[in-house]
């Protein structure tokens, strides 16, 4: 308890200390407000259009949770066909890299073009940018168990689907979870992109990222920094969320969940 409570007042600290080193650098440099609000600004304008910013959170989440979810649930079953064959890895594997390589701005708008504007196409390019890692992770936690193991559920007359559940599946849960805490950050970023081309159906409702398009085009920088702080937070949430079910199921067995201290 003490160890976390520490780690938590070493965050609050530095935070803290941003903050002071931003608040003092915008006077001793003479910085104009639309150019680097305070933090104070920010926090007022925050509170100002508080209901308008967590509509946009809550629009955004769901696109992002949406598609994380998703590629979860796809990432995984492709995972478990590749694992089953060598050839087939070899063949198909490689071209989930392929949504790693093509940049996300390309794909953005021709999602745009055949599906239209709205929350779907936000989820949609959540869940590719978020599906490649989860892949990659799961896939080789699949393949990566020791032959005996395999040979010892064979020896006991294990069907394939039987190692695969009793055996593959529990060892692949860390590389799994480990593809997850990736993903889970990078959704925030697939939603975010995604809704400055296609965030909204109707004029005025919108994420995030639909969001900080008007208010840069307003230039309402305080309100612009207010939203870039959501969607920092949000980003913080999911990673801490997918970091509390991964402690969930593993702690009681799996050793990356403890530390030195612990022992």
């Amino acid at each position: 308890m003490k160890k976390y409570l520490y780690t938590a007042l070493t965050a609050l600290s530095i935070l803290l200390a941003l903050l002071l080193i931003w608040t003092a650098a915008i006077p001793l440099f003479n910085i104009k407000p639309f150019m680097l609000p305070s933090p104070l600004l920010v926090a007022a304008a925050a509170k100002a259009r508080f209901p308008d910013l967590l509509t946009s959170l809550a629009i955004t989440a769901s696109a992002a949770a949406g598609g994380l979810l998703a590629a979860i649930l796809f990432g995984v079953a492709l995972a478990i066909v590749f694992a089953q064959s060598r050839w087939i890895r070899r063949m198909f594997f490689p071209y989930t890299i392929l949504l790693q390589t093509v940049p996300i701005v390309a794909i953005a708008p021709l999602i745009l073009m055949w599906i239209g504007p709205g929350i779907f196409s936000v989820g949609l390019i959540a869940f590719i940018i978020c599906l490649s890692p989860i892949i990659a992770n799961t896939t080789q936690g699949l393949i990566s168990i020791e032959r005996n193991l395999v040979d010892l559920f064979t020896m006991n007359n294990a069907s394939r689907s039987q190692i695969m559940l009793r055996l593959r599946l529990p060892h692949a849960l860390p590389s799994l979870f480990t593809g997850i805490r990736i993903s889970s950050g990078i959704a925030v970023i697939g939603a975010i992109t995604g809704e400055l081309f296609a965030g909204s159906s109707r004029v005025g409702v919108g994420g995030i990222g639909y969001a900080i398009q008007y208010a840069s085009s307003q230039l309402e920088t305080d309100y612009l920094f207010a939203l870039v702080a959501a969607a920092t937070l949000l980003g913080f949430t999911f990673f801490f969320a997918v970091t509390s079910l991964e402690w969930l199921f593993l702690h009681n067995w799996h050793e990356s969940t403890h530390s030195p201290e612990d022992d």
